[in-house]
């Protein structure tokens, strides 16, 4: 073989020569001492650090063999918190606002994006398009065709996408999950998730001027536009549906990946959702309260449960998920899981002892982020499909989209098992895309 260099190696890292061999990924000192020891350093850029984006810009830099160079941001305030964020961790990256000039730089190898969701697909595209390997943080779409155009996007350039689903690369769950595959408490035919949070009214925004350290035009990009308001920057505009996707998507992502992992199921076949805005009246637009329900055929159903604004816990935890089978159930929190026999008798539980609180949107945890970080970085160094590839979390990303189609439209919805396609409704089909500004339109 000839000898390449570290560049060489790294644009042709691609996905297209991996060995697809997807399961259940452990990772041992060892492995971790392989990423860490390396030489050679992988050039990554952040997106979006007001909030999580500086926390995960800081845990990518810790990495002896990261370099964040660049640091993105359409507002001045955040921009200074990322910069600070990775210079604490020994980095010293470069300002820039626009993350179309980042992607330029020919030195660059990978984009850490932990912007809006609005953003998520089309940053992901532009940068598989410029060569670079994406770390994308939950939900990796805004729209279930967003999340094809991805798949699409990463197989053609031949990049590696991973999605910020940690649970992916925790080794406890994934010895859960693996137990769970292996029969533990038989034929599982019920799994139900929950998160819960207290957060409050976001009020009735007033219409101003734009703050002189925002470029509200970049900070839109591909959504049409809007006009600005004092309620929607930085966090709220998770619950307006031209921005965000709601409490759903918001975290009910990471639930229902889970269980569709624990299930071994892609597509259901039925989707409904219940809920509204029930908690306040203002300027909220997705649900605060709201049930999705997920019939898989004959052979299982799944329920997940959202309560934005009131905090009492399920189970005994904030968020969680829970297994339910022929010989009893697997319940699985933060930390690793519990297995219970049909009388509630508890028979095994598998803690790490972490410390991970499920409702900080900035940084849960540290070792739950950085386990999930030391995946990617070494699919891009060892060319293999990661933990959290896209085209797996696309499927769960699609699962919780279809339950906001299903309450948007008020209707239960046929689904297409094969490719999680709305059946025979031609109102609802109109959502599994979105419309885009003039201009920006997604182009692979």
């Amino acid at each position: 073989m000839k000898k390449t260099t570290r560049r060489e190696f790294l644009k042709q890292a691609g996905v297209s020569s991996i060995v697809l061999s997807i399961g259940g990924k452990g990772f041992s000192a060892k492995s971790y001492s392989n990423i860490i020891g390396a030489n050679e350093r992988i050039n990554m850029a952040v997106m979006g650090t007001n909030g999580r984006g500086a926390g995960m810009a800081r845990n990518f830099q810790r990495f002896k063999d990261v370099n964040m160079i660049y640091v993105c941001d359409v507002e001045t305030n955040a921009l200074e918190k990322g910069i600070k964020a990775v210079k604490e961790a020994g980095g010293s990256p470069k300002a820039e606002k626009d993350i179309r000039k980042v992607l330029e730089d020919k030195s660059l190898d990978g984009l850490l994006i932990t912007a809006p969701d609005h953003w998520h697909a089309t940053a992901t595209i532009m940068a598989c398009k410029a060569g670079k390997h994406v770390y994308v943080e939950k939900p990796c779409s805004h729209s279930p065709r967003e999340g094809e155009l991805m798949i699409e996007a990463a197989r053609k350039y031949n990049r590696i996408v991973q999605v910020g689903a940690q649970r992916r690369s925790w080794p406890a769950l994934i010895k859960g999950i693996e137990e769970l595959h292996n029969g533990v408490i038989g034929n599982v035919y019920f799994a139900r998730g929950w998160y819960t949070n207290n957060r409050k009214s976001i009020g009735f925004g007033k219409q101003v001027p734009v703050p002189s350290n925002l470029d509200f035009e970049l900070w839109q990009g591909p959504a049409p536009r809007k006009l600005y308001r004092d309620n929607l920057v930085h966090y709220n505009w998770h619950w307006f549906w031209n921005w965000g996707t709601g409490e759903a998507l918001n975290n009910g992502t990471h639930e229902v990946d889970v269980i569709r992992w624990g299930l071994g199921t892609d597509f259901p076949t039925k989707v409904s959702s219940e809920g509204s805005r029930f908690a306040f009246k203002d300027d909220w637009e997705t649900p605060d309260t709201q049930i999705i329900n997920l019939q898989f055929g004959d052979k299982c159903l799944v329920t997940w449960e959202g309560r934005s604004c009131n905090s009492r816990y399920s189970e005994g935890r904030d968020r969680g998920v829970i297994f339910y089978g022929e010989t009893g159930a697997l319940e699985t929190g933060h930390n690793g899981y519990r297995i219970f026999d049909l009388d509630n008798k508890l028979v095994k539980e598998i803690d790490s002892k972490d410390d991970i609180d499920g409702r900080d949107p900035s940084s849960p945890s540290t070792n739950l982020d950085r386990v999930h970080i030391d995946d990617f970085l070494n699919a891009v160094k060892n060319n293999r499909i990661p933990n959290a590839d896209i085209a797996e979390l696309h499927k769960s990303t699609t699962l919780v989209q279809l339950g906001n189609i299903a309450w948007r439209t008020g209707k239960s919805l046929d689904i297409d098992p094969s490719n999680g396609h709305i059946l025979n409704d031609p109102e609802a089909q109109t959502l599994w895309s979105r419309e885009y500004e003039p201009g920006w339109e997604l182009k692979i």
